[in-house]
């Protein structure tokens, strides 16, 4: 058994699409159109054949609580892992991402928090 797909609720996918593509760097696996909503999946450039991010509409009501509790905690949604958070910070904030958290050292990783613009903390995690 293997992880292949997990998602992120967004709250516009054209935006949320270029922020993962254009931002963070992930490239396009599928975008399939399904009337209102697109089938939209991402990848790393890296293992284009790993594990797709589904960038999912958060259309359910109880979606949005969700999401706003998180955020209103401080807690990210997800987490990415990064060869260097420094580099990593450095190169998006140069971009205009917002941080919610600057690297911080936690015991075997190192990690930072980033607003996804789409209503999720996303963070971002390098092992030591």
């Amino acid at each position: 058994m293997r992880i292949n797909l997990t998602s992120v609720l967004v709250d516009d996918q054209a935006k949320a699409h270029r922020f993962y593509t254009e931002l963070l760097g992930f490239v396009t696996k599928d975008d399939v159109s399904l009337g209102e909503y697109r089938w939209l999946t991402v990848v790393s450039p890296d293992d284009p054949d790993g594990t797709e991010l589904l960038l999912e509409p958060d259309a359910h009501p109880a979606a949005k609580v969700f999401k706003a509790a998180l955020v209103g905690d401080g807690m990210p949604y997800t987490s990415f892992a990064v060869d260097d958070v420094a580099a990593e910070f450095a190169r998006l904030t140069d971009l205009g991402v917002r941080f919610t958290q600057e690297p911080v050292e936690m015991g075997p990783v190192t990690t930072a928090v980033l607003d996804d613009t789409c209503g999720n903390l996303i963070q971002l995690m390098q092992r030591a």
